[in-house]
């Protein structure tokens, strides 16, 4: 497996790329676009092999797009601001379907469930994962994460501080990852609280299911390391470090076999998940690397997967995966 360097644009945005997300292709759209939200308070929408602009920049947020979810469906996304809103929006015209208020506390990773019945949302300082309806945008549940056994009382009064989120493919699990390294897992079909992962003691930013196995979760952490867990059994199953610094996102290859790592040590790394090993580094960007983003199978003339890098230096870069 390695990575092949495709295309970067300097200059995507007008300030940091905090966030990417891949549009799966639709009938009237044959190939899947690339999504980015920077602290520019804009959403933009990139071709897939040569990175040129699809649409004119999206607005609507205040404070910056810190976080984007596209749904399975490839019609609408959600974009996650610093001001409390997830806008929902049509991915084609850009136009608002809906803004869900998540306040008093802001939202962090936004997640859509894989068959588009709901969207998550890490819940930042409610210590809590907050999730609506697809069909009507009303709030359906707020899922408390809850202390481990045996953790000293938090001082500052302030609990979890959550920061991502993760669906199972199946659906059936529920993930999200706090300030403190706390990973709580749910029964997503009876919104009831399992367990907790341990092996993190500092902020999980990032975090994604594989889509071939429905119970590994895999975790990236300041801690600079990758953790492999059973997320059903409540195992550590294994770990990867090389990263100099945080590790600020992650994401796994659509065939499950490679997970791709944005550090705050400004490269991305492209790891093979059966050796527990880092095998390949990209030094494209300048400043930490916030997002790192698989493009989705499907799509006409698809022959070769894509990943996408957005980083604090403004830029995208896009390579080839094989």
């Amino acid at each position: 497996m390695k990575l092949a360097g495709l295309k970067s644009v300097d200059g995507a945005h007008e300030d940091s790329i905090w966030a990417a997300a891949w549009v799966p292709a639709v009938d009237h759209r044959p190939t899947a676009l690339l999504l980015t939200g920077s602290i520019d308070e804009t959403v933009r929408a990139w071709q897939p092999d040569d990175l040129a602009a699809a649409s004119p920049p999206a607005g609507g947020h205040a404070l910056g797009v810190i976080s984007l979810a596209a749904h399975p469906a490839g019609v609408i996304a959600a974009a996650v601001s610093i001001d409390s809103h997830v806008r929902v929006f049509d991915v084609d015209s850009g136009a608002s379907i809906a803004t869900l208020d998540a306040a008093p506390s802001e939202v962090w990773g936004v997640q859509f469930h894989p068959k588009g019945v709901a969207l998550a949302a890490a819940g930042g300082g409610s210590g809590s994962v907050k999730l609506w309806d697809t069909e009507k945008w009303q709030p359906i549940a707020s899922l408390p994460v809850p202390r481990p056994e045996g953790a000293r009382p938090d001082k500052t009064g302030s609990g979890k501080f959550v920061l991502s989120v993760a669906w199972s493919p199946d659906g059936k699990l529920l993930a999200c990852g706090s300030m403190d390294g706390t990973i709580a897992v749910y029964d997503a079909v009876r919104m009831k609280f399992l367990h907790h992962l341990e092996g993190h003691h500092m902020p999980v930013r990032s975090m994604v299911f594989s889509p071939v196995d429905p119970h590994v979760l895999l975790t990236g952490c300041d801690d600079s390391h990758i953790h492999i867990y059973d997320a059903k059994e409540k195992g550590l199953i294994g770990a990867m470090s090389g990263h100099a610094s945080w590790v600020l996102s992650i994401d796994v290859s659509p065939d499950g076999m490679a997970v791709a790592t944005g550090s705050s040590d400004r490269t991305v790394r492209l790891w093979d998940i059966n050796a527990r090993a880092s095998v390949q580094t990209m030094s494209n960007h300048s400043d930490q690397v916030w997002a790192v983003a698989f493009r989705p199978p499907g799509g006409e003339g698809v022959r070769a997967g894509r990943l996408a890098s957005a980083s604090d230096d403004k830029s995208i870069s896009l390579y080839d995966y094989s």
